[in-house]
């Protein structure tokens, strides 16, 4: 799910009368390195809880946890404490589409708008869009419509329900089917076909044709009625206390709950073991190397080629073994997950934690999959890690100058410059590869000092040259992983006229505040993810990565496969009593400019305008280093930043309505039409 959440990826399983554990040479070895790898994340990853089970043939062969279920009492996390599961969700809606398609309800083939006919957008290729390429995020949509989707203690539909009517005025930002590149939307779309296909909501659809025939008791969604206590207490950095529960209400895409053990469970329908609820044919169907099918980095080796809701078929490092491995991952602000699958060796593995990351889930589920695999005799060793030298530079030929220019992704654009052999790149791989140098090394190549890092320059079939990226990651204690991507797209310069130049400049390091997003939004946490940074290159006439093409709109030239183009985005400016706003994916940002200071330290009222909309304030010297005590209507709340974006309190996370007022920092009120905030100040 990740702008919200910064990114990287995530599979399943079957079952025979024997129980595979008595066969295992040493199990104890599994079992300790789970615990040790278990115990790291927690102490040294952000992690307060985390839950793993492997399932052999059907039997649990392995059920452990590491930190607690609540920090208060200490007390432990059970096989039976739930997690949210993030975007692992998706292979639950992936899966109830096939189940409509084993009864021929739909053709996955054909176009969607077959099924929803009141599906439209602005892009006239929308009619191209199948449910195949919602599966395969090949579907041109593009990306993530996160807006008011993760709450606290509500489980608004809004997003849900409002997500046609905003899809309508979005435009595609490549041909169906072209290329594949992560996409949520595409699964929220899957959740209302099911939904309109089966005449049932999407949870009455899961609890009736998946989790009452395999008897999940802890599967559920934010609208199931279930007891809450069950899921893990999360927790943010500057809170002691625990939160309120996380609902991601954009369900298909990553709004389920579950255990480790009911997630292995699943994994039986996934691999075709389950062919009461779906058939081997359709299980098969979703392991299928859809990549394949559009633009894609040449290896084939990688920890992302997609399948059918799947993020790999061909996951890494099991290939180096000859073994198929599946894998999803799944992040939401609070929880993350991982599953691995083996299907032919009947092996599955689910991580699931409160805090931490997806990816360090997806490294515990890899090794001890493999510390598994050697202890049931079914790989004699694990291969050693990669290791690397320094580069050796040698003379780079003239052509490569050629590659020097202007290249960009969703939200950046960046100069390169080719010189000497050299070239200077920022941060790659969502920051796992930091800025550096590379160095030519012969064979069209660039390499780091470390040597683990190559960089390359791709012409693909679609006429776009990207810089792709081979990089070999460490992370302490967890081991080294493996990807290839394309990191930029090479851009033409789009040169501006005078005067559209000095309107884009204005606003140049801007920042623009929402206004939509709901005061239970768990954005709040976060500055970062309730106001957007305009960063605008004039002389080559982009903004924030998209192209200018007029005073008041940019929109998005990007189409880079695999992931790093996703959650594209078009800038709309207006303005309204001589404010300016910016629209971005049908929600509306406020300038910092056209944002009022807050009251000069005076007792007062702040009112909910009849739209709704959030209001935001700056702390001037008059407020600043006072105490403010709000009283609070029953649906409101507000936030207070510091000066670098760093929350000081959210009133619901916190429940606290009193605060010392940072100095150049900024409030931010929210709650219903009409709603009055009582402010006083000690």
């Amino acid at each position: 799910m990740k702008k919200v959440v910064s990114v990287f990826m995530s599979a399943i399983l079957m079952a025979i009368p024997v129980t595979p554990a008595f066969a295992l040479t040493n199990p104890d070895t599994v079992e300790e390195k789970a615990q040790e790898q278990a115990s790291k994340i927690v102490s040294e990853y952000g992690a307060s809880g985390l839950q793993y089970a492997i399932r052999d043939h059907g039997s649990i062969v392995l059920s452990g946890s590491a930190g607690v279920y609540d920090k208060a009492t200490k007390s432990p996390i059970t096989e039976d404490t739930m997690f949210g599961i993030g975007s692992v969700s998706k292979m639950y809606v992936t899966a109830a589409t096939m189940v409509l398609a084993d009864s021929k309800k739909i053709d996955i083939d054909k176009p969607l708008t077959t099924y929803i006919k009141d599906f439209k957008m602005a892009d006239k290729r929308y009619k191209q869009i199948t449910p195949r390429m919602l599966m395969n995020h090949s579907s041109g949509i593009y990306g993530s419509q996160y807006g008011n989707s993760f709450l606290f203690d509500d489980n608004d539909t809004k997003n849900h329900d409002e997500l046609l009517v905003r899809l309508q005025s979005e435009s595609l930002k490549s041909t169906p089917g072209e290329f594949s590149v992560y996409c949520n939307d595409g699964f929220q779309l899957l959740e209302i076909l099911v939904e309109r296909v089966s005449g049932l909501s999407y949870s009455e659809f899961l609890e009736t044709y998946i989790s009452d025939p395999l008897q999940l008791t802890s599967t559920k969604t934010p609208l199931d009625s279930f007891d809450r206590d069950r899921l893990i207490k999360t927790y943010f950095p500057g809170l002691d206390q625990a939160l309120p529960v996380e609902n991601i209400n954009i369900i298909g895409t990553g709004g389920l709950y579950s255990t480790a053990e009911e997630v292995t469970e699943f994994g039986e329908v996934l691999i075709g073991n389950r062919t009461d609820i779906l058939s081997e044919k359709s299980a098969k169907a979703m392991q299928s190397h859809e990549y394949r099918k559009g633009v894609w980095v040449p290896e084939e080796t990688n920890s992302i080629n997609y399948g059918l809701g799947w993020d790999a078929v061909r996951l890494a490092p099991f290939s180096d073994y000859g073994i198929t491995a599946l894998f999803k991952g799944g992040d939401t602000i609070m929880y993350h997950a991982a599953l691995v699958t083996l299907p032919e060796h009947d092996i599955t593995i689910a991580v699931l934690s409160s805090g931490g990351s997806g990816t360090y889930n997806s490294s515990f589920a890899s090794n001890i999959l493999l510390e598994y695999l050697r202890a049931k005799g079914i790989i004699k060793e694990i291969l050693p890690e990669k290791t690397f030298e320094p580069p050796v530079k040698v003379d780079m030929p003239s052509d490569m100058l050629a590659y020097s220019g202007l290249y960009g992704s969703v939200g950046k654009t960046v100069k390169l410059e080719i010189k000497n052999g050299e070239i200077h790149l920022p941060d790659l791989a969502f920051g796992g590869v930091p800025p550096q140098k590379y160095v030519y090394t012969g064979n069209g190549q660039f390499k780091n000092n470390d040597g683990n890092a190559t960089i390359s320059f791709d012409r693909a079939k679609n006429g776009k040259t990207y810089l792709k990226l081979n990089a070999y990651i460490n992370t302490p204690g967890l081991g080294q992983s493996f990807s290839v991507t394309y990191e930029f797209q090479k851009l033409a310069s789009n040169p501006l006229k005078k005067s559209m130049k000095t309107v884009w400049e204005h606003r140049n390091g801007k920042k623009y505040y929402a206004l939509d997003e709901k005061i239970t939004s768990v954005l709040y946490l976060n500055n970062a993810l309730v106001t957007k940074d305009i960063s605008v290159d004039i002389s080559h006439g982009y903004a924030s990565g998209t192209k200018i093409v007029d005073k008041n709109k940019a929109v998005n030239v990007i189409q880079i496969p695999v992931a790093n183009g996703r959650d594209a985005f078009d800038l709309n400016f207006y303005h309204e009593n001589q404010k300016e706003y910016v629209k971005i994916n049908g929600l509306s940002y406020i300038s910092e400019d056209a944002i009022p200071t807050f009251n000069d330290g005076k007792d007062s009222l702040c009112v909910i305008p009849s739209d709704g909309k959030a209001r935001w304030y700056k702390i001037d010297a008059k407020s600043a280093n006072r105490v403010m005590n709000v009283e609070t209507p029953v649906r409101g709340g507000f936030a207070v930043y510091d000066k670098n974006g760093m929350t000081v309190n959210f009133s619901k996370a916190s429940n606290n309505h009193s605060v010392v007022l940072p100095e150049s920092g900024m409030i931010v009120f929210g709650g219903n039409a009409g709603d009055i905030f009582k402010i006083k100040f000690d």
